[in-house]
């Protein structure tokens, strides 16, 4: 195997004197601005997160226990987040997209006995009582408890911070265990490798950056940067998703923005072409076209590509304003070593790197993070994916879809003899499917009993992982023709190549 050390010295920034995540709070100036869309400077923040992490503590919840967090990304979100953190406890988000029975897995798997709503129709998802609301917290902004900074000093960095549910290839979401280091060493060394970006305007210009985040807090992509933000005291507004975003756009004026793909070329496709301020975006999550970055470039905007996984707490690589590589997915952060394994597999080592799966993860390579995406590093650092060895898809809008489940249920139909789901890279799912052999492909009603087969499939998982369209297509996956492996696993390469046209035209 090779592999190329990351080119700072040294392990980069961790959490000092093994510290839990609170600590961030403290370090930093308290009068400066921090949530602006709220008024809230950074003093005011870390007391209204004390306050309420006093709040948890007279209800009762303590060091250890799971708090799951349904909601989008509002100060709330954040202000409960954090205060979980101060006492220890451990957030276990949820996608507000998410169905029940993704739900209910999340919950019993993780033990939750705590809950946090942004709503009163969200509360009842939960289906347990005493679900706290969104709303609530601003009564909660009281003195905090005469114990509160007893059970803060005793969260070390090592300790569990954070549950987040990742799709499997088995289709039940898995829990991957992230604590206080895993968090920081991510997002204080994505600030690292930003150079200026989170602190000012422009490398030449010293008004302070400032940002929009409306990436879903309920996956670590958000989290991540939200913390970069605390860390590097930049100027943020948080906001539910890309509609309030491109309201809110002239107004904020936001010197760099973090997205998915997906929000990337919805916002391309209305033809904006004044960006006012805005000088970078983050893009991470999902391959992105490269008609998509030369569009931006165009029009001011510098897409910086970046890479990571939910089991490296998101960040790995990530390119830097000053040395942006079109066509890779940037250098590895301080502190994160990349290597190159013989098939090619792209593995990770560093302080960012997930201890493993809830409860327990008995059966990982201590040394490397196998991340199932296949890649090339060049001698500088810097890395390219090539493609992908686990069988996940993950859309343009960085969603990640495990095909098997629905390829399972919809196989289940009598009429249907085989499938494969689509949506690697692209805006939505979609599904192949093929018919018995004693069924004739036109008789009446056979379209109308397959999409019963798929919205079956579809009650297993959230909307943004279910299937949009199908297409019947002709003849049946085989191994004679080589579109099935020895032991009937799909070749998915040889089938797509095979049924191009088909493909295509969902897609048109």
């Amino acid at each position: 195997m090779s592999h190329v050390e990351t080119s700072f010295p040294g392990i980069g920034r961790e959490l000092p004197g093994d510290r839990g995540l609170h600590s961030v709070l403290t370090d930093g100036d308290p009068n400066l601005p921090l949530f602006v869309s709220e008024n809230v400077t950074r003093g005011e923040f870390t007391a209204h997160v004390e306050s309420v992490a006093g709040e948890l503590l007279r209800r009762g919840v303590r060091r250890g226990d799971r708090v799951a967090v349904l909601g989008r990304t509002s100060y709330e979100w954040a202000l409960a987040d954090f205060a979980i953190l101060s006492i220890g406890a451990v957030t276990v988000p949820v996608y507000p997209t998410s169905s029940e029975h993704q739900i209910n897995h999340v919950l019993s798997d993780s033990g939750a006995a705590w809950y946090f709503a942004e709503s009163e129709e969200d509360a009842p998802r939960f289906g347990k009582q005493n679900v706290w609301l969104f709303t609530e917290l601003d009564g909660w902004r009281e003195a905090p408890g005469p114990d509160f900074a007893a059970h803060r000093d005793k969260v070390r960095a090592g300790d569990l911070a954070t549950i987040v549910y990742t799709s499997g290839t088995t289709g039940l979401p898995k829990g991957c265990m992230l604590t206080h280091r895993n968090m920081y060493a991510s997002s204080a060394n994505t600030v690292l490798r930003c150079d200026w970006l989170f602190h000012r305007a422009a490398e030449n210009d010293t008004a302070p950056a400032a940002t929009l985040l409306s990436l879903p807090l309920s996956h670590v992509f958000g989290r991540t940067i939200l913390l970069s933000c605390v860390i590097a005291n930049t100027r943020t507004v948080l906001l539910p998703g890309v509609p309030e975003l491109l309201g809110e756009l002239p107004e904020r004026q936001p010197t760099f923005l973090a997205f998915v793909p997906y929000a990337l070329e919805k916002i391309r496709k209305l033809g904006l072409t004044s960006f006012g301020r805005l000088g970078h975006v983050i893009c991470g999550g999902a391959s992105l076209d490269d008609t998509t970055v030369d569009y931006y470039h165009e029009h001011g905007v510098e897409i910086l590509n970046c890479y990571g996984l939910t089991e490296a707490a998101t960040a790995v690589t990530v390119n830097a304003p000053a040395s942006n590589r079109k066509g890779t997915v940037g250098r590895p952060i301080p502190g994160t070593t990349v290597g190159i394994a013989e098939d090619d597999e792209v593995l990770v080592g560093g302080p960012n790197v997930s201890p493993g799966y809830w409860p327990g993860d008995t059966d990982r390579d201590p040394g490397w993070l196998h991340t199932g995406d296949l890649g090339r590093l060049d001698a500088e650092g810097y890395l390219t994916i090539t493609g992908r060895r686990k069988e996940i898809l993950v859309t343009n809008g960085g969603k990640n879809v495990a095909p098997a489940p629905l390829e399972d249920r919809i196989r289940l139909h009598p009429k249907v003899s085989n499938c494969m789901v689509v949506g690697d890279g692209r805006s939505f799912v979609t599904a192949l499917i093929t018919v018995d052999s004693s069924v004739d492909p036109g008789e009446p009603g056979l379209a109308e009993d397959v999409q019963r087969a798929v919205d079956s499939a579809n009650e297993l998982v959230s909307r943004a992982e279910s299937i949009r369209k199908f297409r019947i297509v002709a003849g049946d996956f085989t191994i004679t023709d080589g579109l099935l492996t020895p032991s009937m696993k799909l070749r998915r390469v040889a089938i797509e190549k095979t049924y191009a046209a088909d493909i295509a035209a969902l897609y048109s």
